[in-house]
C-alpha cells in the first residue's frame, strides 16, 4: 500500500486528485517533527477533502514517556477522522516504556472506535536519538495490542531509511512484524529508487513524502499528483516484477 503525507488541506486535495492512485492519506505537520502531529480541525478538513473510501492516518507527534498524555492525543486524532493512528515512540527508551504507551493508546483508540487501525512507529535512526531499537519494534506492537509496526528517520537531514537500516535489516524487521500477525510500514525519505529492495522484502505500507513533492523538498515543496501517479507506477512494475519471479521459482 502508498501512504501519502499532505500537510494542509490544499495538499489534501492535490492527493485527492491522485486518489486512485494511492491507498493512505496520512495528516501529518514536519514543522514538528519527523512524526509531527497536525491539529484536530486539518484532520477534520482533509478527512472531508479526500474520498470517503480512502481512509485517513494521523500521526499523534515524536511523543514522550507520557502514556496519559499520548491516549489522550491517539483519542483526539480518532475523534476527528483518522483511522489509522500512528504514534512516533521518540522519548521511550525501553521498550517497557514503549509498551506502557502504546498499550494506552490502544485501549484509548478502540475503545471509541474498534475498527481503528494502530501503528507503533520507531525510527531507524534511534541510536541517534536514544529510543528504542528498530527491530524492538515488531515485538512491542504485538505486545501492546497494535495492527502494524513502522520504521520511519527521526531527524531529516538527508540521511534516508536504508542509511540507517540496511535492506537486510529492514528484511529481519518485516519478518518479525509478519511472524507477529501485523503489517509492516517502512518510511524515511524512501525514493524511488528503494521499491526494488522494499518489495522484495515484503513491505505492506510504504511512507512517502518528499518523493511526490516539487524538487523532491518535503518542507518547501507541495504534493504533486503526477509525481504520485509515477511513484504509484514504480510500485506496482516491482510488484510484477517480484510477481514473476516467484512464479517462475516455483
Amino acid at each position: 500500500m502508498l501512504l501519502i503525507s499532505p500537510d494542509s488541506v490544499e495538499e489534501a486535495i492535490d492527493c485527492a486528485k491522485a486518489a486512485e492512485h494511492l491507498d493512505i492519506v496520512d495528516v501529518k505537520r514536519p514543522e514538528e517533527g519527523s512524526l509531527g502531529a497536525n491539529f484536530p480541525w486539518v484532520i477534520r478538513e482533509i478527512r472531508d477533502a479526500v474520498p470517503a473510501d480512502k481512509p485517513v492516518s494521523a500521526t499523534v507527534g515524536d511523543v514522550p514517556y507520557k502514556p496519559g498524555t499520548v491516549a489522550q492525543a491517539a483519542l483526539g486524532a480518532a475523534v476527528s477522522g483518522a483511522t489509522y493512528i500512528k504514534v512516533g515512540l521518540y522519548g521511550c527508551t525501553t521498550p517497557e516504556q514503549a509498551i506502557d504507551v502504546m498499550r494506552g493508546v490502544v485501549r484509548a483508540v478502540k475503545d471509541y472506535r474498534p475498527d481503528a487501525f494502530v501503528v507503533a512507529s520507531g525510527y531507524a535512526d534511534a541510536h541517534r536519538i536514544g529510543c528504542v531499537n528498530p527491530l524492538a519494534l515488531p515485538d512491542i506492537a504485538r505486545r501492546s495490542g497494535c495492527d502494524a509496526a513502522m520504521l520511519d528517520t527521526a531527524i531529516k537531514d538527508g540521511t534516508r531509511l536504508f542509511d540507517h537500516v540496511p535492506p537486510d535489516v529492514c528484511a529481519e524487521f518485516v519478518r518479525l512484524a509478519h511472524q507477529a500477525d501485523l503489517l509492516a510500514a517502512l518510511a524515511g525519505s524512501v525514493k524511488v529508487a528503494d521499491l526494488g529492495a522494499l518489495t522484495r522484502i515484503g513491505t505492506d505500507i510504504v511512507g512517502v513524502r518528499g518523493a511526490v513533492c516539487e524538487g523532491g523538498d518535503r518542507n518547501t515543496g507541495r504534493i504533486q499528483p503526477q509525481l504520485v501517479a509515477a511513484f504509484r507506477a514504480e510500485m506496482n512494475r516491482h510488484a510484477r516484477q517480484s510477481a514473476a519471479g516467484v512464479a517462475e521459482a516455483s
